[in-house]
């Protein structure tokens, strides 16, 4: 499904850690790995030198693992610069990460740049958030899903490929809203009930995963999507957490916030939101 993934590469260290996992999804799906370089405007030229020297070094270790692996450096506003990159050469994944200030979880919700990217790229993108510089080997991922879930096929395979290019385990992770009564206030399933309402997404999701033949479990939980996440993720030590992302979840997520916003703000571990390329 993946026949070309760019990776965009500047002088922080962040954009090498996000190009670590655009690496090894290129190596397990057999796709040419493109690392791109943007100098922006008024860039000090020892930055780019910097980011040219990142470019070259993930494409020696991409090449090492026999990648086909091809580094392009250009200049202007990074968004236009790499949205042409992806139409030039037909990019099916690019893989961004968020801004190096966010490394040091000062991350602004309201900050418009990287929805800006996933809104706009011509192609799927996976933002990558990195909170760990050195956890980028995951063995343990946690994929919540919403009852509703959009382009299963392409998420699935991301996923998929994700774990078996590290070995990882899947954890699929769904957060139930308690139900209501009028006498006895909410109520919540027990575990074989919630087993039995899964919706029928949620189903199709899991039957794609099995079809990769990669080794997962399902857990249930009630309460809010984006704090249940984060306990989640920080209770059972996941290492990796990758969400989804529509169009209109990230235009939601612009206007009011949603669960995006309180796992970005709070993740214990790196995490990817993916856009489709629908």
């Amino acid at each position: 499904m993946y026949r070309k993934i760019l990776t965009a590469v500047n002088e922080h260290v962040n954009s090498e850690v996000a190009a670590r996992y655009a690496k090894h999804l290129a190596r397990i799906t057999g796709a040419r790995l493109l690392i791109c370089s943007v100098r922006e405007p008024g860039q000090p030229e020892r930055s780019f030198d910097l980011a040219r020297e990142a470019a070259k070094r993930i494409q020696h270790r991409a090449r090492e693992l026999d990648i086909e692996a091809e580094t392009i450096f250009t200049g202007g506003r990074p968004l236009p610069a790499i949205s042409a990159v992806v139409r030039s050469e037909g990019v099916d994944l690019a893989v961004v990460a968020t801004r190096r200030k966010d490394v040091r979880r000062q991350f602004n919700a309201r900050s418009l740049r990287s929805r800006s990217v996933l809104l706009r790229l011509p192609c799927a993108v996976a933002l990558v958030h990195v909170v760990h510089l050195g956890r980028t080997h995951p063995s343990e991922i946690l994929v919540p899903l919403k009852e509703h879930i959009k382009d299963i096929p392409s998420r699935a395979f991301f996923t998929a490929m994700t774990a078996k290019a590290f070995g990882a385990k899947v954890h699929l992770f769904h957060v139930m809203r308690p139900l209501r009564t009028f006498f006895q206030g909410e109520v919540h399933l027990r575990p074989l009930e919630e087993e039995g309402k899964l919706a029928p997404d949620l189903s199709r999701f899991i039957n794609h995963l099995d079809g990769y033949h990669v080794e997962h479990e399902r857990h249930l939980a009630p309460g809010v999507a984006g704090k249940s996440i984060t306990i989640e993720a920080a209770s059972r030590r996941r290492d990796l957490i990758i969400m989804g992302a529509s169009e209109r979840g990230i235009i939601d997520f612009l206007l009011r916030g949603n669960p995006m916003e309180y796992v970005l703000r709070e993740t214990p571990c790196n995490l990817i939101i993916l856009k489709t390329r629908d």
